[in-house]
């Protein structure tokens, strides 16, 4: 199963790598990574798309996540309100009556044309994956030269839904 893992870190020169070592090492394989500066300077946010088969695997990567000298915070909010995105840059061949056709696929998506040449459409998509990649399998049959998506960055809602053990715990 897919989990999405944050990890809070230090901005410091070798921590992507570190952490990407790490997982190497432990066999785990990473779907897709994004990190970008935070609110806070001097502190980046991370965000892993991580294929982890049991939930005792997930409790070594969250130990071993944790243990890494420039980790502040790690996350799993998978099962969590979360907001998730990813952003896609798909060039596609087209021309004259293309352009109108591909133009009328990529509206509902509220993608956009961000390059036209003769020969090619650049289109810029963001959105949650499962929007992506239909986009993506829409646009093949056109021919897809070029493509290149970000990977998933993520956090979790303003308000988190009660847990139902919560709830539980009061009903007496």
């Amino acid at each position: 199963m897919k989990r999405i893992i944050t990890a809070t870190v230090q901005d410091r020169s070798g921590v992507l790598n570190r952490i990407t070592g790490m997982l190497q090492k432990r066999q785990f394989n990473i779907d897709s990574i994004s990190v970008g500066g935070s609110e806070t300077e001097g502190i980046s946010k991370m965000t892993l798309v991580v294929e982890i088969s049991d939930s005792q695997k997930l409790e070594q990567l969250t130990k071993q996540l944790n243990k890494q000298i420039d980790v502040i915070k790690v996350s799993d909010i998978t099962d969590k309100a979360i907001v998730a995105r990813e952003l896609a840059l798909i060039k596609v061949l087209g021309s004259g009556k293309l352009n109108a056709e591909i133009q009328g696929i990529i509206a509902p998506f509220r993608a956009s044309v961000i390059d036209v040449s003769k020969e090619s459409l650049t289109i810029q998509v963001t959105g949650k994956p499962d929007k992506v990649e239909a986009l993506i399998s829409l646009l093949r049959p056109y021919g897809i030269k070029e493509l290149t998506k970000t990977g998933v960055t993520a956090f979790l809602r303003g308000q988190q839904p009660k847990q139902i053990t919560e709830l539980n715990s009061f009903s007496g």
